[in-house]
């Protein structure tokens, strides 16, 4: 693994304590959140989900995301779609990011530094065709609550469709007293001078000996060690808010329904595209106790004591209808898809539930092989190609599923759609290509061929904004991003390492872009990213 090591930024405390006034309403404010791009709250993604599941989909007019955090899902959905998306973060410094890059790339996006109250009450607010929750709805008082579904209630479309993740029970039943344990410790020994990394470094510390000190509760539950030690070794900004919050609840699929039920929207299919394959989630008997039961959100429920679910990622619609066969069968061959993966690194391999799973090499492999030009293929299109080769439409229609689920295949816009959005993402693209220079928060450009994002790291920025300032050469990408990193006296970490003389980090450079040029380029230029 490479890393980079060198200058690391300090910290800015956001938070102003003040009793009278508590803008954060217990949700932690003293750092922001990090740079993360969620691929679920992208809405061309609904589209396969629910063709799948044989629902009838809304064209997404308008949009809206409650809680964006540092705004780059939004930006990058707003820039790669001709979407209008709109959207509040309670953190004013997190909303001021947000607006810059919806400013520097033009993309139309009106995002607010709201608390949830005062946005969703907003008279300019059109109705919503998608309302994406993510990472909210967990870490949030009931009060807060009773107002998103209000908001969803009055203002998503009827066939809209609501996006929510949350962490489920049963699966944080054994794990949930560490974190009780944890923000206690925050609480009681810790102090707001000493700031929430402190903090948590304490809090952190003391589970950590509580546990080495063999509790009678962690010989009962022995999972609780190895989560624990996976704890450890995440980052703190996403600590600090998955668990740091004075609001933090799990909930059963059914107290979900119950929640949303005044809102009027039912249960469609899940976010995560892997739910759907049932074989690598559930054993042949589990398969038949779930289709005994007629009840679909009782059927939820009992899935989720199945495979110990800990967090869910659905889609709910208001209104479902139901396709007909002919319906499903037409709007699926007509869907396209594009590989976004480098062919010769992607295993044959799936992980579900149920463990791991080897997936049928004939089918995969030749699937995977027509789509290794790198350009959109509709699931018709795969099917009269490989139908020599005795591959069902269905097992083509399953493979886009898994692949997609697996991360390798990603949607593709119309045409007129990708044209459209290419200006905006470009900006927003060579912006973030910019903060590249003295950062690694931003992992993510946007494509306009899928609407969403692709991850490119730091050095592959880099070489990015190297091959568009006419550099040719992998060498010459390379010597661009060297001269920026020793200007900033910063060195590449190789095996745990960090490499001493320029020699050295300029030759590991250049061993990158070789593979970059070789694999990346294709792969950015088919998602017209470049």
């Amino acid at each position: 693994m490479i890393l980079l090591c060198g200058h690391i930024r300090p910290e800015l405390s956001l938070k102003v304590e003040c009793p009278m006034s508590d803008w954060t309403a217990g949700y932690v404010a003293d750092i922001g959140y990090t740079y993360g791009y969620y691929t679920e709250l992208n809405p061309a993604l609904v589209r396969l989900a629910f063709l799948n599941a044989g629902l009838a989909f809304p064209q997404m007019g308008a949009a809206c995301e409650l809680g964006f955090g540092q705004g780059l899902s939004t930006n990058i959905h707003a820039a790669a779609s001709m979407t209008s998306w709109h959207g509040t973060d309670f953190n004013p410094a997190q909303a001021g990011f947000a607006q810059e890059l919806a400013s520097t790339s033009g993309n139309g996006a009106k995002l607010y530094d709201e608390a949830f109250a005062e946005f969703c009450t907003r008279s300019d607010l059109p109705d919503f065709d998608y309302i994406g929750l993510h990472g909210i709805w967990s870490w949030i008082s009931d009060e807060n609550r009773a107002v998103i579904v209000d908001f969803i209630r009055r203002k998503l479309k009827v066939g809209g469709v609501l996006y929510i993740s949350y962490n489920t029970l049963p699966g944080w039943s054994t794990f949930a007293p560490i974190r009780h344990l944890m923000t206690q410790h925050a609480e009681v020994m810790g102090s707001q001078g000493m700031g929430i990394l402190k903090r948590i470094e304490g809090a952190m510390g003391f589970v950590d000996q509580t546990l080495n000190s063999q509790p009678l509760y962690a010989r009962a539950n022995p999972s609780v060690a190895e989560r624990f030690g996976k704890m450890k070794g995440q980052n703190a900004h996403y600590l600090a808010h998955e668990y740091f919050n004075r609001d933090w609840k799990p909930m059963y699929f059914a107290d979900l329904a119950q929640w949303l039920a005044p809102a009027k929207v039912n249960f469609a299919c899940s976010a995560t595209y892997l739910d759907s394959i049932a074989a690598v989630n559930l054993t042949a008997d589990q398969q038949k106790l779930l289709n005994e039961i007629p009840d679909l959100d009782f059927r939820q429920t009992v899935r989720d004591f199945l495979v110990n679910q800990q967090f869910r990622k659905d889609y709910w619609v208001k209104g479902p209808r139901s396709l007909s066969p002919f319906e499903r069968l037409d709007g699926l061959r007509s869907y396209r898809v594009i590989l976004a993966s480098v062919r010769e690194d992607i295993a044959l391999k799936v992980t579900g539930a149920q463990g791991e799973a080897n997936l049928n090499e004939g089918i995969y492999s030749a699937t995977l092989d027509t789509l290794a030009d790198y350009k959109p293929h509709s699931l018709g299109e795969l099917e009269q190609s490989l139908k020599s080769k005795n591959i069902t439409g269905q097992a083509i229609i399953e493979a886009a599923v898994v692949l997609t689920g697996a991360g390798h295949l990603m949607p593709v816009q119309d045409d007129h759609v990708i044209n459209k959005s290419k200006a905006a993402t470009d900006r927003l693209n060579s912006h973030l290509a910019q903060m590249a220079r003295t950062s690694n928060d931003v992992q993510h450009l946007a494509s306009p061929v899928t609407g969403g994002g692709v991850s490119v790291g730091r050095f592959q920025q880099l070489f990015l904004t190297a091959a568009k300032a006419g550099r040719k050469t992998p060498e010459e990408f390379a010597q661009f991003a060297w001269e920026i990193l020793a200007a900033q006296g910063q060195k590449l970490l190789k095996d745990g390492a960090a490499l001493e003389t320029p020699e050295d980090n300029l030759r590991e450079l250049i061993e990158q872009a070789k593979a970059f040029n070789q694999t990346g380029l294709p792969i950015l230029r088919g998602l017209k990213v470049i």
